[in-house]
């Protein structure tokens, strides 16, 4: 991801546990990780297929983005988990939200009782750990957007930066998150003692340096960059087809409805993602591209 400038639990802590592994192995799971694949729900009940696709961009760096889609049975609820993660100045914070960021989740006391609680309280939660260990996981940072589907019902979507959830309703595209950009909160970061600048050619940065308002980590920027996350949530019924999560390195160069229309023909989720990817690589996109595509019913 272009955004700088040139300038389940195995132990009574596992997001430590999980931490100091990845740290140990995070070569080994870089390269073992696939870039394209599908799944289903298993539930008797209402059935979700989803499929993924990711691609290095054209920017001269290393593979910077992270997924997760998998389902898991909890207290006889089936949920889906799905998330994009998008990095910046090096992969350790996104692989470390694709191990981590989900059981943090869960584990909050009242995410059952409150979701959107639950899930803000683990994304403040994360980030405090990635900056407390920034020394091991170094100064980068993360975008994301997660996706939890529960019995397939109930859909509770949040994000910190730009990557996106797109739902298609009808046949007609609906954004579920907020793009956090800073010219938006361009009044919280100057508050906050920060600047938001916006140069010839370019676009706008906080202190001239990160192109989004809010991420996980970047521990330099962290006074005047949020992790606070957009929390939404969405009942499924028979209206929604299928949502998009993507990386910004697809919305740089296509329009939610363009997403949309590209895909809705295609009912196999993976040939879907792929579709998007592709489409984007022909319109010139050179950051990396991720996407899951989730179809219901």
């Amino acid at each position: 991801m272009s955004r700088h400038s040139s300038v389940a639990s195995a132990s009574r802590n596992p997001r430590r546990n999980s931490f100091f592994d990845k740290i140990k192995t995070a070569a080994c799971l870089n390269s073992s990780s696939p870039d394209s694949g599908k799944g289903r729900s298993k539930s008797s009940g209402k059935k979700m297929f989803h499929g993924f696709h990711l691609v290095e961009g054209k920017s001269g760096h290393d593979m910077e983005d992270y997924h997760v889609a998998e389902y898991r049975k909890i207290k006889n609820h089936e949920l889906g988990l799905f998330a994009i993660f998008d990095g910046h100045l090096g992969d350790s914070v996104p692989s470390y939200l694709k191990d981590n960021l989900f059981n943090n989740i869960l584990e909050e006391p009242n995410f059952w009782k409150d979701p959107a609680s639950g899930i803000t309280n683990a994304y403040r939660s994360t980030d405090k750990f990635i900056l407390e260990n920034s020394m091991q996981l170094g100064p980068g940072g993360s975008t994301a957007v997660t996706a939890i589907v529960i019995d397939g019902k109930d859909l509770w979507v949040a994000n910190v930066g730009d990557s996106r959830a797109v739902v298609c309703e009808r046949g007609c595209a609906n954004q579920l998150t907020e793009d956090h950009e800073p010219h938006t909160e361009r009044k919280r970061i100057e508050e906050q003692g920060g600047f938001v600048t916006t140069l010839p050619g370019d676009v706008p940065r906080v202190n001239g340096q990160l192109a989004v308002a809010r991420a996980f980590g970047d521990q330099s920027l962290k006074a005047h960059l949020s992790s606070e996350p957009f929390v939404r949530h969405v009942p499924i019924d028979s209206t929604m087809e299928f949502v998009i999560l993507a990386s910004d390195g697809l919305w740089k160069v296509m329009k939610n409805q363009e997403a949309v229309d590209l895909v809705k023909p295609i009912k196999d989720p993976q040939a879907a993602a792929k579709c998007l990817t592709t489409e984007a690589l022909a319109r010139n996109s050179r950051d990396d591209i991720s996407c899951i595509v989730i179809r219901f019913g």
